[in-house]
Formats: structure tokens, C-alpha cells, sequence
């Protein structure tokens, strides 16, 4: 028998929001979560080809089709996120209630994919794979990655996590953001000792199995 989701992804921060929530619901709810993993490798332009495009018009990882609800698709890792809990965490484990506490949770969640996102993905460019040396173009990124990572310190600052009453619970607004983070080296950024609280975050965060789990995949 099909697993519920297919999940078209790659070793991709974006990728990995995904598996990391996937593997958590799994965790919380079992089988019916359960997913088969379709690797997709970027590098070969597989996902421009018109299969893909079917899935996802903008050509892009991961994808998300829900075998148990006829089919169904999502792109874009927010929007998957957004399913998933919708969907599929029936306890609210991951997520919130209250209505002032979602909204938390989605401005985090839209600081994440309009700004850390965007603008890492954009130092790891020109650090690593951009076919000329544009200084401008490290610098100005890499700074900016800096400063997003600066806004992260502020709001974990006496906090575990980035949203919640209290100390703050582990939700989809960090998944949203923890893997970009995590590969902090990537972008030229060597430590976090810079930013104690989101080092200490993301230190919290890596203990959780199912975390593991998610940043193995595919």
C-alpha cells in the first residue's frame, strides 16, 4: 500500500522545513503521516521538465502531493507547512490556537521566507556557485544574512523558541527558518557565537529526533 504523501524534494533548506515537520507528525501520529521520498536533483534541471511543471509551474523543490486527499498538491515550503498542520496535526502540537499566537506564527513564518531565506540563499550564490567573483554581491548578502540572524537573536533574547506564550513552544515557525540557520557556515558565517540566543536555538532544536530524521532526507 502507497504511503499517504509523496514528497518530491532534495537536500535543500527548503526541502528540509518539510521533512523535518513530516518526520515530527510522524512521530506524534504515526503511519498516517507516513510519506515516500522522490529525490529531485536540482543540478540536472529535472524539476524545468514538463512532468514537474505540472506539479509546480515555478519549477522548484520540494512538492508535496497528498495521496489520502485525491491527489492533492502544494508547493512552496510555507504553504506546505501551513497543509500539513492544517491537515494533519490534529493537537495543535506543532502550532496554535489562539488567534493572537497565530499571528505570531505566521509573521515569523513570512520573516523567514521574505528575508533569512532569500537572502542566504542569495550569499551562498555569490559565494559558491555565481560564474564571476562579485564582491559587492558577497558582501551585501552575507551582511544581510548577518542582520536577519541579529532580528532571530533579539526575538529568542529570555525565549526557547520563536513563538508562545512563555519561553516561547516549538512549532512550524521554527522549522520555517531552523534549517537556513543550521548551515550558517554556508553563507561565510564561520559561528554563531555572535548570536548566543539563536545558537543556543538552534543547539535545542538539533537534539529532536525527528529533526535528524528530517536533515537526512533525501
Amino acid at each position: 500500500m502507497s504511503q499517504p504523501f509523496l514528497f518530491y524534494t532534495g537536500p535543500t533548506p527548503n526541502g528540509h522545513k518539510v521533512s523535518i515537520l513530516l518526520e515530527e507528525l510522524k512521530a506524534l501520529y504515526g503511519s498516517t503521516v507516513d510519506y515516500e521520498t522522490k529525490a529531485i536533483d536540482i543540478r540536472t534541471n529535472v524539476q524545468k521538465e514538463p512532468w514537474f511543471i505540472a506539479l509546480n509551474p515555478n519549477g522548484r523543490i520540494p512538492v508535496l502531493v497528498d495521496r489520502s486527499r485525491n491527489d492533492f498538491t502544494v508547493f512552496e515550503t510555507a504553504a506546505i507547512l501551513l497543509y500539513l498542520e492544517t491537515h494533519y496535526d490534529k493537537q495543535k502540537t506543532l502550532t496554535f490556537e489562539d488567534v493572537d499566537e497565530l499571528s505570531e506564527q505566521y509573521q515569523w513564518i513570512f520573516f523567514a521566507h521574505g528575508g533569512v531565506g532569500p537572502m542566504q540563499g542569495q550569499a551562498h550564490h555569490f559565494l559558491h556557485y555565481a560564474p564571476e567573483d562579485i564582491p559587492y554581491g558577497k558582501k551585501r548578502y552575507q551582511e544581510e544574512t548577518k542582520r536577519l540572524y541579529g532580528v532571530l537573536n533579539i526575538r529568542l533574547n529570555g525565549r526557547e523558541y520563536l513563538v508562545g506564550a512563555g519561553k516561547g513552544k516549538y512549532s512550524i515557525a521554527d522549522i520555517n527558518v531552523f534549517p537556513w540557520v543550521r548551515i550558517h557556515k554556508h553563507a561565510g558565517i564561520e559561528t554563531l557565537d555572535e548570536f548566543p540566543h539563536v545558537k543556543a536555538w538552534v543547539e535545542r532544536i538539533l537534539e529532536r529526533p525527528a529533526v535528524k530524521a528530517g536533515i537526512a532526507v533525501p
